[in-house]
């Protein structure tokens, strides 16, 4: 391991040491002694005026006058011989500006004097009003003065503005920087994570049951005493990217009967609407290499209402609202703690963490806290037959007397957690609560992550110190039958017992015990700073420097915020912002270690005793290949803390904007051979690894190709070839095995879409027959247009895959076709030309069938299946041009009849494959942009509201089945009981709709308007209707006008509380016609796609909401073209050259090559 440390390439001169001072430097420092005056020229004054005209006022109060600006920034310039515009890009940070907008708008002004020294420039601003207020005052300091040694100066910069300097021109941002390290395995930045579950109890992996029961097998009551198989879990969590090593929160408030050391929620079987987790926590930030992450976790100060949640939700049925913890007393007047989480990497050590955890009491009165961190090693020894080398932890003392952990384990090297000393609480004026001169030291605790077999099962244990230790030695109540043995030894009954932890301060298991007594009230502070790092005391200096401790969290603050801040073009509102940032976090928190061995699992372990035989044959009995040890993106670390394949896909879009490199692994680890199996088909979820999800995997794979490509300019052709072939087998899989009457007509199953249909997708039908799916055959329609999409890009660089183009091309036609499928003499459409929807149908026999008439997203998904060309691209390809060519001459029915007209040309002399023809599109926006059907305020309904008054169904052998719509949460048990499609928006759904729209408007134009909504008399073109869907999404999120957010369903603390208020949750779905977040309450997943709609059209969106004005949205995206055939005219308000390239790199490209 030392090895792999030593072979960094970071420059010398960027020391691990601290390097920078409290604040960032003024611009003074920037200047050399000299003062020539130069007066500004009449262009700059306008740009700076335009600049500060648009900022925020609180920002404007930095800059006192235009003129002192000017004159200042013009005297650098003068006296550096530096282009004005590295100088003017000092001002960007506090302009809240992006660099590339500022470049756009001095190019109009004509004073653009390129980027010949330094872009790193930017890094080097000052936010500290003082330090402006020095420079534009009437008594300018200018630097340094001559006896100021260039060493002294060094130390006064940040890392950040080290490295600018030291990169010069080639600097990106720092962020940028440690993910390039990264990808070039010159530093593991990502080693360090929150890849600590957020339940890890009653997981399908940690069953052992003879029935498959996860959640009865492993209940949150034994997870405090009982030692984890396949992984770990916690508060706000981190740990290795094996997960070796752990760390994570605990707290006491001295009421509770448990520590407060992992998130509770209700069972599967506990709640109305399946199992929910009843915490009040928040992803709040995290830069894509974690070198900064922030957490809050709301405790009540009262007891925490553990059984009152479950008995009250166990007691109400599904057309009931879920009890809250909300609406317990627990957080009545705001008797509560906010306690933070901050996590620091060192500028250039990845391996060195800072941990900050600061708690806010926000009650009226003082309070006690107990704050107790845990570090401990992941349980693998107690499995194998041959126990391996064991793992510690051991307690320590410097020369100085401050107190570590020491880790040593034997495929890791040593790492050490320094426990410095806090100071006492202080309150909301800074006042300590009790003397200053004496500081609050842990206490270190210590025992085994091993199973208390005594108190869950009446055994003997193999180790006299277990894993629930630390609650028997901090809670009196907790000691259960060893209370008596305590007693009897003379200690106190309300004293911490000695007996429970290893007195020789030893073990696998270790934390430390803060007591913060009396916090002051109305928001007193307590903090506890800690330090992990593999660097041992002698190697370590000013160790107990709590100025100097923030400051290096404070860096990484700043960095992380430089780095989303490179993502803005133009400005962005602050709550937009704050959606955006919270989403990216969210998302990059939800990364999780996950471990599962099927064959170990099905066997059982040998030092275990074996598993019940029939749990052999419960689940997952033929994916024996598989052997998962990796970091994945979860749907939701509590409520879904396991990967789900076609969630997987719509995680990795907006991840490949902030780390393309995560999202491209995420990607190619679902078609690796321990994961997809033999014969091609990809592992859907462990609940179920065999179930079938829509075929998404080509399509978020050739879009984060596309979303690196335009971002970053990176061309990565070979994650695209591997994952290519690896989904050739996958469609072969699907076209095998979903396709029974091999007439291209899909059956799907299940596809993701739980409780959408009449009856359970996942079971044969009680009508007998077979159902003809229009979402599963759309969604194989739109699989193929993504393999000839990704065969066409590969063709570029093989001209084998051309051959493969032409292969997708004639599949999607036959799969269109067979919209409209024959069997023998019987013709029957799954179009209803009538209605002008698409439908399920039954096909009992020949000349036997009946369509099944709901409206749902079962009858919009055939939109998603779209595909423009542009001319060059058919053009360069001669073999696929004149097998395409031949195709339409030959079979013009079978290419013209139940689908666009490919032969038409459209915009730019584009060719259009697509299931919909022009016609039939117009039909399904009808009623998919009506508002009494599809058309919510908050995006697209999953089941017309038309159901609403007319729910469908149909008796079958004295059984009813029945669809009607549900806004809201689920009214049945089906897959759950936890989600539902029979209404609410659901964003990945809407994402592929909306992205379609785009598709259609390469292709027709303005030539095409629809009605928007149907009956408004407001006309759109496609693109536009794209955007207002995308607004209306983000206004689930957004305050209205009144202050409120959809998303919070009205709860007037979450609304108004100063303390709830800027914080979100990011629901798995939405209340169909209020907004309200519904289901997993943490699944930023794919929820976090409102941070790529906020990115690309967050400019034009109407929030809080107000009367609708007149407006060309398509000004807001660039088309990209290839050739001159393709280019648009002035009609279509192309900002092609009324834009600089600030666009080129940005997510507002709609054009075929972007999409």
């Amino acid at each position: 391991m030392a090895s792999e440390r030593s072979a960094t390439h970071v420059p010398e001169m960027l020391s691990s040491a601290r390097v920078g001072m409290r604040k960032p430097p003024s611009l003074s420092t920037l200047a050399t002694p000299s003062f020539t005056g130069v007066p500004p020229s009449d262009s700059l004054r306008n740009l700076l005026s335009s600049l500060i005209a648009r900022l925020p006022q609180e920002n404007r109060d930095l800059l006192l006058t235009v003129t002192e600006v000017v004159k200042l920034t013009a005297q650098r310039s003068h006296e550096t011989k530096m282009p004005l515009s590295n100088l003017l890009l000092v001002l960007c940070p506090s302009l809240n500006m992006n660099p590339t907008l500022l470049q756009a708008l001095c190019e109009c002004e004509g004073i653009w004097d390129g980027w010949e020294t330094s872009v790193a420039a930017l890094a080097i601003s000052s936010t500290d009003p003082q330090a402006v207020g020095k420079v534009t005052g009437d008594n300018p300091t200018v630097g340094p003065t001559d006896a100021t040694s260039l060493a002294d100066e060094k130390q006064r910069f940040s890392y950040r503005q080290q490295l600018s300097q030291l990169l010069g021109c080639a600097y990106r941002g720092t962020e940028k920087y440690r993910l390039e390290q990264d990808e070039k395995r010159e530093r593991h930045w990502k080693r360090w994570g929150p890849y600590l579950s957020d339940r890890q109890w009653a997981t399908v992996r940690e069953d052992y049951s003879h029935d498959g029961n996860a959640w009865s097998h492993f209940p949150h009551e034994h997870a405090r005493s009982r030692a984890y198989r396949w992984g770990e879990d916690g508060i706000g969590g981190i740990s290795d990217n094996h997960q070796r090593l752990c760390f994570s929160l605990a707290l006491w408030n001295e009421k509770d009967p448990i520590l407060k050391e992992r998130l509770f929620g209700v069972t599967g079987h506990q709640g109305n609407h399946g199992e929910d987790v009843k915490e009040l926590y928040y992803y709040l930030d995290s830069a894509p290499t974690h070198s900064y992450m922030k957490f809050l976790y709301k405790y009540p100060q009262c007891r925490y209402p553990y059984e009152e949640l479950v008995n009250e939700n166990v007691h109400r049925d599904r057309n009931v609202a879920e009890y809250e913890i909300l609406d317990s007393d627990a957080f009545d007047d705001d008797r509560y703690w906010d306690v933070y989480m901050e996590y620091a990497k060192e500028a250039d050590d990845p391996d060195s963490i800072y941990v900050r955890i600061t708690a806010y009491n926000r009650g009226a009165e003082p309070s006690t806290l107990h704050i107790i961190p845990h570090l401990w090693f992941r349980n693998t020894w107690s499995w194998p037959k041959d126990k391996p080398p064991m793992p510690s932890l051991s307690k320590a003392s410097t020369v100085g007397g401050l107190q570590y952990i020491r880790a040593k384990h034997p495929s890791m090297e040593k790492y050490y957690m320094y426990c410095l000393p806090s100071p006492p609480p202080v309150d909301t004026f800074g006042n300590f609560a009790g003397n200053e001169d004496i500081g609050i030291q842990p206490e270190l605790l210590f025992t085994e992550n091993d199973t208390n077999f005594e108190r869950l099962y009446g055994g003997q244990n193999p180790t006299p110190h277990v894993k629930d230790a630390f609650h028997d030695h901090i809670i009196p109540s907790h000691r259960g039958t060893d209370h008596e043995k305590c007693s009897n030894s003379g200690e106190k009954e309300d004293s911490p017992s000695a007996a429970m932890v290893n007195p020789d301060h030893r073990g696998t298991k270790s934390a430390a015990h803060y007591v913060f007594r009396d916090v002051p009230g109305g928001g007193g502070c307590a903090v506890v700073r800690m330090r992990l790092t593999p660097l041992s005391p002698p190697k370590l200096s000013n160790l107990e420097d709590e100025g100097l401790f923030d400051d290096i969290i404070d860096e990484r603050r700043e960095e992380t915020n430089e780095f989303y801040d490179s993502f803005l073009l133009g400005h962005i509102n602050d709550d937009f912002r704050q959606i955006m940032r919270q989403a990216f976090g969210g998302m990059l928190w939800t990364k999780q270690y996950y471990h599962f061995v099927q064959k170990d699992w099905i066997e059982g372990d040998p030092a275990q005793p074996p598993p019940p035989p029939g749990r052999k044959h419960i689940r997952n009995m033929d994916w024996k290949h598989m052997y998962i040890d990796d970091i994945l993106s979860m749907p939701d670390k509590w409520e879904y803390p396991f990967f789900a394949a076609w969630d997987t896909a719509f995680h990795c879009i907006p991840l490949a904007v902030v780390d393309p490199v995560f999202a491209k692994k995420q990607l190619d680890l679902l078609t690796r051979e321990w994961y997809m199996k033999p014969d091609g088909q990809i592992p859907a979820y462990e609940w179920n690894f065999s179930d079938v999800n829509p075929p998404v995997h080509a399509w978020a794979t050739f879009r984060v190709f596309k979303i690196e490509r335009k971002l970053t300019g990176k061309e990565d052709l070979a994650f695209l070839e591997r994952v290519f072939q690896k989904l050739l087998l996958n469609f072969t899989w699907w076209v095998n095995r979903k396709d029974s009457g091999g007439n291209n007509v899909f059956e799907g199953g299940f596809l993701g879409l739980d409780n959408i249909g009449v009856f359970n997708r996942s079971e044969p039908l009680p009508t007998g027959g077979r159902l003809r799916q229009a979402d599963g055959t759309a969604w194989m329609a739109f699989y193929c247009l993504n393999m000839l999409n990704m065969a066409l890009e590969l063709a570029k660089h093989n001209p084998v895959y051309e051959d493969i183009a032409s292969k997708f091309f004639e599949h999607f036609i036959f799969i269109a076709d067979a919209m409209t499928y024959k069997s023998g003499d019987d013709t029957f459409s799954l179009w209803n030309e009538e209605d002008g929807m698409y439908y399920d149908a039954i096909q009992f026999g020949p000349g036997d069938s009946m369509q099944l008439p709901v409206r749902s997203l079962v009858g919009l998904i055939p939109l998603y299946a779209t595909l423009v060309l542009e001319p060059a691209v058919i053009n360069r390809f001669p073999g696929f041009k004149k097998r395409m060519e031949w195709f339409l001459d030959n079979r013009p029915a079978v290419s013209a009849r139940n689908m666009a007209n490919m032969k038409v040309p459209g915009k730019g002399e584009r060719r259009l494959l697509a299931l919909a023809s022009r016609e039939r599109l117009i039909r399904i926006l009808e009623k998919m942009l009506d508002e009494n059907e599809f058309l919510g305020p908050y995006g697209i309904r999953s089941l017309s509201k038309l159901h609403k008054e007319r729910p469908w169904g149909m008796d079958v052998h004295g059984q009813r089945y029945e669809v009607g719509y549900w806004p809201g949460d689920s009214h049945s048990g089906m897959f759950g009981g936890n989600s539902n499609w029979r209404g609410p928006i659901w964003l990945a759904v809407n994402f592929l709709l909306i992205e379609s729209l785009q598709r259609f408007y390469q292709y027709y134009g303005d030539d095409l308007q629809v009605e928007c909504p149907t009956g408004s008399g407001v006309f759109m073109n496609l693109v536009e209707v794209a955007e207002e869907i995308q607004h209306r999404i983000i206004h689930i999120f957004g305050r209205d006008i009144e202050g409120k957010r959809a998303t919070n369903g009205g709860n007037p603390k979450l609304d108004g509380d100063p303390h709830f208020r800027d914080y979100l949750w990011f629901y798995e779905f939405f209340h169909a016609d209020t907004g309200k977040g519904l289901g997993a309450s943490h699944q930023t997943g794919w929820s976090g796609l409102v941070a790529y709609h906020i990115l690309q059209s967050g400019l034009t969106c109407r929030l809080p909401k107000t009367p609708r004005t007149p407006r060309s949205l398509v000004h807001h995206y660039f088309d990209e073209t290839i050739d001159s055939l393709s280019e648009y005219g002035d009609d279509t308000h192309s900002l092609y050259s009324a834009v600089s390239a600030m666009d080129l790199n940005s997510l507002g490209d709609i054009s075929p090559e972007a999409l």
